[in-house]
C-alpha cells in the first residue's frame, strides 16, 4: 500500500514538473492559439516593450558611464557620503515612483480585464443568439433554411467587424466570405458596420415575427440578446475612446527620467565603472513596467500582449459552423439518445 502510495506521489509529481516546465508554452497556447518554445513565448511577448525602450536604455547606461568617467578624473560630481538627506531624499523619491508605476499597471490592467469581459460576454451572447435563431424561428419552406443559416453567420460578421472596428481597420476577406456581395459592398459604405450588421439581425427578427414564424416574447428575447451585442460594443469603444489622461502618462514618464539622471550621483561613489551597467538594468526595469503599462491600456490592437481578438472570432466562427452543420432541422438528436427508454416506455415508471 506504502509502494502504491510513493508510486503514486511521484507520478504526481512529475506532471507537476512537467507542467511547471511546459508553463510559458501551455498558457501562451491556451492564450493565442499558437505552440511555440518557450524563448519564442518570452521573445515575442517582451519585442513590443523592448523596441520602445531600447533608446532609453542605451541613453541611461551611457549617462552612468559618463558620470563613472568624470568621477574617476577627480570631478566632484557625486553626493557626498555622509550627506543623509540627499540620500534620503533619494530612496523618498525611489518609493514615489514605484507606487505611481504600480497605480500605472494597475489601471491598465483593469481596463485589459473590462476588455477581456466584454469579449467573453460577446461570446457567450453570439452563442445564445445563434442557438435561439437556430431553435426558435420556425421554417416553412427549404428558402428559410438558407435564409436562417445566412444570419447565424451574420452574427458571427458582428463579431468580426467589431474587431475591425476597434482597430480602425478595412474589411477583410473573411468578412466578406460570411456575407452577399451586396451586404458587403453596402457595408463598404458605412461608416459603422457593426451596428449595421445589428440593424440587418434585428430587421431579420422582425421580419419573422411578421411571418408568424416568432411570436412577441421569442421576438423580444432575441432582440434583448441582439441588445446585449450593441451594449457590449459600446462598452469596448469606451475603453477605446478613454484613455489613461495623456498628461499622467507625460509626467510619470518625466519622473523616471529625473531618477535616473539623479541616481547614477548617488552610486558612482560606490560602484565607479559600474554605473553605467547597474542604470541600464535600472532604467530597463521602470522603462519596461511603464511601457507594459501603455501598451494593455488598449487592448484590442495587435501587440503581442494584446487581447487575441483574431483567435475569439475564430471560435465564435467555428461554433456557428458546427451549429449549422450538426443541427439539422428535421431530427431530434435528444429523442435518439436514449434509445432503452424509447423501446421500453416502462421504465419511465421506476
Amino acid at each position: 500500500m506504502s509502494r502504491s502510495n510513493a508510486t503514486n506521489a511521484l507520478q504526481r509529481c512529475k506532471q507537476f514538473l512537467s507542467k511547471a516546465k511546459n508553463s510559458f508554452r501551455g498558457k501562451y497556447h491556451l492564450y493565442s492559439g499558437e505552440q511555440l518554445h518557450w524563448v519564442q513565448v518570452v521573445l515575442r511577448l517582451e519585442s513590443s516593450v523592448i523596441s520602445v525602450i531600447l533608446p532609453w536604455v542605451i541613453f541611461c547606461g551611457i549617462y552612468g558611464f559618463l558620470v563613472s568617467l568624470l568621477y574617476y578624473f577627480g570631478f566632484s560630481i557625486a553626493f557626498a557620503s555622509g550627506n543623509r538627506v540627499l540620500t534620503n531624499a533619494v530612496l523618498s523619491f525611489n518609493v514615489g515612483l514605484t507606487l505611481l508605476l504600480v497605480f500605472r499597471t494597475n489601471t491598465a490592467h483593469e481596463r485589459f480585464w473590462e476588455g477581456r469581459k466584454l469579449w467573453g460576454a460577446l461570446v457567450n451572447t453570439v452563442r445564445n443568439l445563434s442557438r435561439g435563431i437556430y431553435i426558435v424561428v420556425k421554417e416553412q419552406s427549404p428558402k428559410d433554411r438558407v435564409e436562417k443559416e445566412a444570419i447565424l453567420r451574420l452574427v458571427v460578421t458582428f463579431a468580426i467587424a467589431m474587431k475591425l472596428h476597434l482597430r480602425s481597420e478595412p474589411l477583410d476577406e473573411q468578412l466578406e466570405s460570411l456575407m452577399s456581395s451586396l451586404q458587403y459592398s453596402k457595408l463598404q459604405e458605412t461608416n459603422h458596420s457593426p451596428l449595421q450588421i445589428a440593424f440587418w439581425i434585428g430587421d431579420y427578427l422582425q421580419h419573422q415575427h411578421d411571418r408568424n414564424c416568432l411570436n412577441i416574447y421569442q421576438l423580444t428575447a432575441l432582440h434583448k440578446l441582439l441588445d446585449d451585442m450593441v451594449d457590449i460594443l459600446g462598452g469596448c469603444e469606451r475603453i477605446l475612446k478613454t484613455p489613461l489622461p495623456l498628461i499622467y502618462a507625460i509626467k510619470l514618464r518625466q519622473l523616471v527620467v529625473i531618477y535616473c539622471l539623479i541616481l547614477p550621483l548617488e552610486l558612482v561613489s560606490g560602484l565607479t565603472w559600474w554605473t553605467g551597467i547597474i542604470m541600464a538594468f535600472v532604467s530597463f526595469t521602470l522603462l519596461s513596467i511603464e511601457q507594459i503599462g501603455s501598451e494593455i491600456e488598449e487592448p484590442f490592437g495587435h501587440d503581442p500582449n494584446d487581447l487575441p481578438l483574431n483567435v475569439i472570432c475564430n471560435t465564435m466562427l467555428r461554433n456557428v459552423e458546427e451549429l449549422i452543420r450538426l443541427a439539422p432541422s428535421n431530427t431530434r438528436d435528444w429523442q435518439l439518445s436514449a434509445p432503452h427508454i424509447i423501446n421500453n416506455p416502462q421504465q419511465l415508471g421506476s
